[in-house]
């Protein structure tokens, strides 16, 4: 979601700016559409592309910004001056350019001087050093949105793209049923543009008729890349789906993927959080819960010492996504069977290293001794 500031003194000058190039180029085009004077004609904006391939092509950008601010509109009317894509904003080789610092103090001196009645300002940017007097001048004096990109290595991210997935998916009219959600996040990995090139495709493929996303829609439509084949590897294991399981580590090793890779990266990860959430369900009489954030909630409740031996993020943050998803479907599995495929990873591990059996079988072995009925 963005972060917005806003200045009411100077509602005719606005920023759109963020590391989350699809989502800053999206809203800054709807801005501008809204801004734009719908009765000046052509004369209602004017576009000065800021996007350069040098120095000196950028302070010449930013110098017709200057110009087309203090030309008043035709006819007395109103205008909206857009700086588009600027890439000239960031600590880079042609942002630190002596020509393009003096070309941007004379655009903030313009800025904080006010231009003239009836002219608006929207600068938009990917690229932008927050440190630099301009972008202060812009955060005293305009209406700034900032979009950045979710890091994924960050605690809470899922939460933020989950928003954004609903978000979109109510403006497509589209509704995620049990699972799906939480899979195309997983898939999509906080990626804006991705996002909205997924949904318009299970858009088009569902039809006016039917708006209920499902999980098989997700695994049928969103692609499969490496990580998600992993992750639905985890899934097929917590839902004890053998045969879908099976299926996924024959792909995985066809696709090159390591077999000690495999083991560390997607089985064992996942029967660990099947065991920890069993049993912190168990100790502390916690519910199954229908979302992985209701888990995280439930985590956040209990005291450090209950909690202190979970898997831990990057950030020192409990990675309570995973959990939460194991919490789901803990109630599929007995503890002991638990304890069993984690003895059943290990020795899947020495296996794979000192001897020279199959890969493929060895792994095979460890889901089965795990989801075998």
């Amino acid at each position: 979601m963005p972060k917005t500031k806003t200045k009411s003194a100077t509602a005719n000058i606005h920023a759109v700016v963020g590391s989350d190039e699809s989502e800053v180029k999206r809203i800054a085009a709807e801005l501008a559409a809204k801004l734009t004077p719908p009765d000046a004609g052509d004369f209602g904006l004017e576009i000065i592309d800021g996007c350069a391939d040098n120095a000196e092509q950028a302070a010449t950008r930013i110098r017709s910004t200057i110009e087309a601010l203090q030309t008043l509109p035709f006819f007395g009317g109103a205008k909206l001056v857009w700086l588009k894509n600027a890439n000239f904003l960031a600590d880079s080789v042609i942002g630190r350019a002596a020509s393009v610092v003096g070309a941007l103090e004379g655009l903030a001196e313009i800025i904080k001087a006010d231009f003239a009645d009836g002219t608006t300002l929207l600068v938009s940017a990917t690229e932008v050093d927050k440190r630099r007097s301009f972008y202060k001048t812009l955060g005293k004096r305009a209406e700034v949105q900032v979009f950045d990109k979710l890091d994924s290595s960050r605690s809470g991210w899922e939460e933020q793209a989950t928003d954004v997935v609903q978000r979109r998916a109510r403006e497509h009219k589209l509704e995620f049923q049990d699972g799906a959600l939480e899979l195309f996040v997983l898939l999509t990995g906080g990626d804006t543009r991705q996002i909205e090139n997924e949904l318009e495709k299970i858009d088009i493929y569902l039809g006016p008729q039917d708006r209920h996303v499902t999980i098989d829609h997700v695994r049928e439509l969103v692609p499969l890349a490496r990580a998600g084949v992993i992750f639905e590897l985890g899934n097929a294991l917590a839902e004890r789906d053998l045969e879908r399981a099976l299926t996924l580590v024959r792909r995985l090793l066809d696709q090159g993927e390591s077999a000690i890779g495999l083991l560390l990266v997607a089985i064992l990860p996942t029967v660990r959080n099947l065991l920890l959430a069993k049993d912190l369900m168990d100790r502390h009489r916690m519910s199954r819960p229908h979302q992985p954030f209701q888990f995280i909630s439930a985590l956040n409740r209990l005291p450090a010492a209950a909690t202190e031996h979970l898997p831990r993020k990057k950030d020192g943050a409990i990675s309570g996504y995973a959990l939460g998803i194991a919490a789901q479907n803990a109630h599929r599995f007995e503890t002991q069977t638990l304890v069993e495929g984690m003895e059943a990873c290990l020795n899947a591990n020495v296996r794979i290293v000192t001897s020279q059996l199959d890969h493929e079988l060895i792994l095979s072995e460890v889901v089965v001794k795990l989801l075998g009925l």
